[in-house]
């Protein structure tokens, strides 16, 4: 029989757990959406979400051969997901900064669910970094490359 009561200090664990993760890569889903990407806001914190809820199923007894194959279907899962996001018009392909993130989110929730905050909070900010502080070298190499 399941003891309820004596589970409160695990469920709130993972319960804290899952909203890290989410709370993490819903940043980066805001700044998607902000750059007006149909990839964004709900999708991010379900991917990271949802990465950290399949590896803490494994439990604390977990050996590492069962995250490695965890890991590996996650790995696999979210590219696909990220394939989605990928847009090719012509010779201009674009989404693949939004495709890296959505595998990047995947990163931040196996993290968090594998109690590697460090990795998980370091990875969030610097996809966020890396979306907004890169973006006008970005634009302006584009536009240079336009001009020749």
């Amino acid at each position: 029989m399941f003891d309820f009561l004596n589970q409160w200090p695990l469920i709130w664990k993972n319960l804290a757990q899952i909203g890290m993760a989410y709370l993490l890569t819903a940043l980066i889903g805001w700044e998607r959406e902000q750059v007006v990407h149909s990839t964004g806001l709900r999708t991010f914190p379900l991917v990271g979400m949802a990465s950290c809820g399949y590896l803490m199923i494994l439990g604390a007894h977990a050996t590492s051969s069962d995250q490695s194959r965890i890991l590996q279907g996650l790995i696999t899962g979210i590219g696909f997901v990220g394939g989605g996001a990928i847009l090719k018009d012509g010779a201009m392909v674009r989404g693949t900064a939004t495709a890296a993130s959505i595998w990047n989110a995947g990163v931040i929730g196996a993290s968090v669910a594998m109690e590697q905050y460090g990795i998980a909070i370091g990875l969030a900010l610097l996809n966020l970094f890396t979306l907004r502080a890169l973006l006008p070298l970005k634009n302006w190499i584009d536009k240079r490359e336009h001009h020749e």
